[in-house]
């Protein structure tokens, strides 16, 4: 009984902090302090490849993070950053760009003064590019193709939602991206209303006014553009040698994305609660030897994608994991009922909080509410998942199944199989 309090009270803590977003000086900024020894914080912007006016240069900013700014040269910034026993990092996602600066306690003020150099007078030098920023882009889609299962997803987005979500996260090989593209973007989207701001061991007002130094003279005026993102479906297939045979089989939405389907995703994951053990998912003890199906589910803030991730070392294994997949998915569309639905939520309410646990977690579940002016408290997201009842369950479950699917075979295409193979 203790435990389950002292739980309690942890969750209420955690959302509390997140709950109160405060707007400083236009820019959303928002705070948790656990009193851990070292903190972080993340600049949000909204800046991900559904933005993009050119193919590619969401890629390109994401590499030029941290390179020379009217304060620092790049090398002065690495310099720096090891004195200080400091991590800068950045990623890109479909909606955002994050620049993250992990530290000691008490070395806030630093490290803020780095992201926010970047965010506000990056010079966006041709050398710079040529030498650092086009390397590494090119080593990243060079390893891209090593990678299958990114490749899967990356072809199902496109198909799935064409332009927008669809746009690839990744420049195309032989790209025609200049540093002057990347810097006309970065104009673009660098202004107070795209960007938000999330720390972890650092306080709320402390943060909150270390922003408001920084930022105070940065532009108002977005030049960003992005069509409301429409879901098509369709099917596509990809050559690939040496891999893993792979196929992905999804579902997608338009709209705001639903608890309904958080739980449907934690429900058919096949990752076991005990290690070792197979699991009670309904896909887990019906795989074929050797294969692998991993739930994919992707909430963006108008669209979703839900589907399953299915590898194997032939095209018959990937097709019979498949098959037991989508029948999976298709039982559980006729709803839930007592402890199957219970599980399912506890599951669901259960990977929410211990996502918020991590620095990652934080960004991904709460960053781009945060960013785009949404309830970001991890105690609404389970307030929703209670909310979710028997008949809330089934209907938006056989919704999902109904629309045209996402289809995407990468390897061997001549035996890799075809959708209606799957039952679909």
């Amino acid at each position: 009984m203790l435990a389950a309090r002292t739980s309690s009270r942890t969750v209420q803590r955690i959302a509390r902090n997140f709950a109160t977003v405060v707007d400083s000086a236009g820019i959303k900024v928002a705070a948790v302090d656990n009193n851990q020894p070292t903190a972080s914080v993340t600049f949000l912007v909204k800046a991900g490849s559904r933005f993009e006016p050119k193919p590619g240069v969401a890629h390109g900013l994401k590499n030029f993070a941290f390179k020379s700014s009217a304060k620092r040269t790049a090398l002065g910034t690495v310099r720096e950053s090891e004195i200080y026993g400091g991590v800068l990092s950045a990623s890109l996602s479909r909606e955002h760009l994050a620049l993250t600066a992990e530290f000691l306690r008490g070395d806030e003020q630093y490290f803020v003064d780095v992201l926010t150099s970047f965010i506000t007078s990056a010079r966006f030098t041709p050398h710079e590019y040529n030498e650092y920023v086009s390397p590494v882009v090119e080593s990243e889609i060079e390893e891209s193709k090593l990678n299958p299962g990114f490749q899967a997803i990356e072809a199902a987005h496109a198909v799935a939602f064409h332009n927008g979500l669809g746009s690839s996260l990744l420049a195309a090989p032989h790209n025609s991206i200049t540093h002057e593209d990347i810097r006309s973007f970065a104009q673009s989207t660098f202004t107070r209303d795209n960007v938000a701001v999330l720390g972890t061991g650092i306080d709320q007002a402390t943060l909150t006014s270390l922003v408001e130094q920084s930022l105070n003279k940065m532009s108002t005026t977005s030049q960003l553009s992005s069509s409301t993102s429409s879901y098509f479906g369709g099917e596509t297939r990809l050559q690939a040698h040496g891999g893993i045979q792979t196929v992905f089989v999804g579902f997608g939405s338009a709209g705001v994305p639903t608890p309904e389907i958080v739980a449907l995703s934690a429900y058919l994951s096949p990752t076991p609660s005990v290690k070792w053990s197979q699991g009670s998912s309904p896909i887990a003890a019906a795989l074929p030897e050797g294969t692998a199906v991993e739930v994919i589910y992707m909430p963006y803030t108008d669209a979703s994608l839900f589907g399953f991730l299915v590898q194997g070392p032939t095209g018959s294994a990937v097709k019979e994991a498949g098959k037991v997949a989508v029948q999976a998915l298709k039982t559980a569309s006729n709803g839930l009922k007592g402890d199957d639905l219970k599980k399912a939520l506890a599951k669901a309410k259960f990977a929410a909080a211990s996502a918020v646990d991590s620095r990652e977690g934080l960004v991904s579940v709460l960053g781009s509410k945060v960013l785009f002016g949404r309830e970001s408290s991890l105690d609404s997201t389970l307030t929703s998942l209670d909310k979710v009842s028997e008949s809330a369950f089934a209907k938006a479950a056989s919704t999902l199944v109904k629309v045209k699917p996402v289809f995407v075979a990468v390897g061997d295409v001549a035996t890799l199989p075809y959708v209606d193979e799957l039952g679909l």
